[in-house]
């Protein structure tokens, strides 16, 4: 108790041996899975507004319109980290720094290959890495997709 407050720790040691400590108003057997559930979503936001795709900029503020905004936005941010993730494994891995973490998110990584894909169609007909971009959407072998 700290103060008149009951709090309750909930404790994980990560792969890396540093400890999380998740702490609540009530008990929660879940606490730990909650929290990271919650940390995805707070991934996907940060994300969203001002790591790629500047979500606040737009001023929308009709809640349909912010709706399908929003879902347009989150299946964009699957294909770029889909596409970040398999950039990492097949074409050349980001590097990894001091502390053991990415130098890039995923979701970066993957955002920037599909501005580039994206630019190099429309600037140059240059249709190969659109190709790989969409056979990742898709789950598809790129040689099976035809680009117009």
């Amino acid at each position: 108790m700290v103060g008149r407050v009951k709090l309750y720790i909930s404790a994980l040691q990560l792969v890396n041996g540093e400890l999380l400590l998740v702490v609540s108003p009530q008990f929660n057997a879940n606490a730990i899975q909650d929290y990271a559930l919650r940390w995805e979503i707070e991934t996907l936001f940060s994300c969203l507004k001002g790591r790629g795709f500047n979500l606040e900029n737009t001023r929308l503020t009709d809640p349909r319109r912010v709706k399908k905004l929003i879902a347009v936005l989150a299946i964009s941010f699957c294909w770029c980290y889909l596409t970040g993730e398999w950039q990492h494994d097949q074409k050349k891995a980001i590097k990894i720094k001091k502390h053991g973490r990415l130098s890039m998110s995923l979701f970066r990584y993957g955002l920037d290959y599909v501005q580039m894909a994206i630019q190099r169609l429309i600037g140059f007909g240059k249709k190969e890495e659109f190709k790989e971009i969409l056979a990742i959407l898709r789950r598809q072998n790129p040689d099976r997709i035809r680009v117009l």
